[in-house]
């Protein structure tokens, strides 16, 4: 069968046109450009994209069998509604997916990033195979997309999976709205918004901080730059890791005791800084996580590291047509 997945992004948006065939897949093209908050401007520019990709592969709409659209929440995916998500200012109740529909005839799934990737991990990732595994996103923020007796579990309203907005701990780092959160101390941004805090107690006691030149320089710390400093060896860098790490652990430990999973898989950060995270991830979900369900559930980075992105809306088509080929 061969897909569209449309991908709409904070930053980016963009076609991938796929081919899928006994479990393999192949692009056959792609493009990107920079999202604007206008919706409308956007998917007139979506669909003249698709037109584009279809006209290059002399293919056309009746070639194709479903398209998948990805997104950060909040969002409606049985209504296919495009709710508010805090990335992307200006779109607000869009129905992305009876406009594409109208616009293409043919059927359209929506899902949130995180769901994405999960539903992309167990078609051709580290979930292959596998019926019970969570995926975390572990990037910019933190979400959990379920599989669950083999299948995506989205939950009553579409809003599984929201780990992110988890209290681990009363005062904290602030994430998806909440002091303390699991994306407050876990996520890019979060690590972002820890480093800043540890790097001004030692500022403010006059002590120097390599990844901060002043407390004038706060906002420029980032997950990146705390990373290349922690590798080089800087003691602050690898202690803001290591507290990273701890509360990833205790909200990993959780989920593990509430769903049972064979499997969790971490995203981006986890994949670009394993060595920085794993010690008290692990010391964390020891101490914390009921023995018989620890044992029974690996924690892997993503099997489709980075280049998950290319994977998720696609998959979210082939999982459409699958599932409409067999009713």
């Amino acid at each position: 069968m061969k897909v569209i997945g449309i991908d709409v992004g904070g930053t980016k948006c963009g076609i991938s046109l796929a081919e899928y065939n006994q479990g393999n897949i192949s692009f056959l093209g792609k493009t990107r450009f920079n999202t604007s908050a206008n919706p409308d401007e956007v998917i007139h520019r979506l669909l003249n994209d698709i037109s584009a990709l279809l006209e290059e592969n002399k293919l056309g709409l009746d070639n194709i069998s479903a398209a998948g659209i990805n997104c950060g929440g909040p969002l409606d995916a049985e209504k296919g509604v495009i709710l508010c998500p805090p990335n992307l200012p200006g779109w607000i109740n869009v129905p992305v997916v009876q406009k594409f529909e109208e616009a293409l005839g043919i059927p359209v799934c929506l899902q949130n990033d995180a769901n994405a990737g999960a539903v992309a991990e167990h078609l051709f990732g580290a979930g292959r195979g596998f019926e019970h595994f969570i995926f975390l996103t572990h990037g910019t923020g933190m979400g959990a997309g379920l599989i669950l007796n083999g299948k995506l579990y989205s939950g009553a309203s579409s809003m599984a999976g929201e780990v992110g907005h988890m209290r681990l701990e009363r005062f904290g780092p602030v994430g998806y709205g909440k002091a303390g959160s699991f994306e407050g101390f876990c996520s890019g941004g979060g690590i972002a918004k820890l480093g800043q805090l540890m790097a001004l107690e030692h500022l403010q006691k006059g002590e120097s901080v390599s990844f901060c030149e002043n407390i004038n320089n706060l906002e420029d710390i980032t997950a990146k730059t705390i990373s290349e400093a922690a590798q080089n060896g800087d003691k602050l860098a690898r202690e803001i890791f290591a507290v990273s790490g701890r509360y990833l652990g205790r909200a990993v430990a959780i989920l593990i005791d509430i769903l049972n999973p064979q499997r969790i898989l971490l995203g981006s950060v986890y994949g670009h800084c394993k060595d920085l995270l794993q010690t008290t991830m692990l010391e964390e979900i020891e101490k914390e996580a009921i023995s018989f369900s620890r044992l029974a559930c690996e924690i892997k980075e993503s099997g489709l590291g980075d280049a998950i992105n290319d994977y998720e809306a696609v998959s979210v088509a082939i999982q459409m047509a699958s599932q409409s080929s067999l009713s």
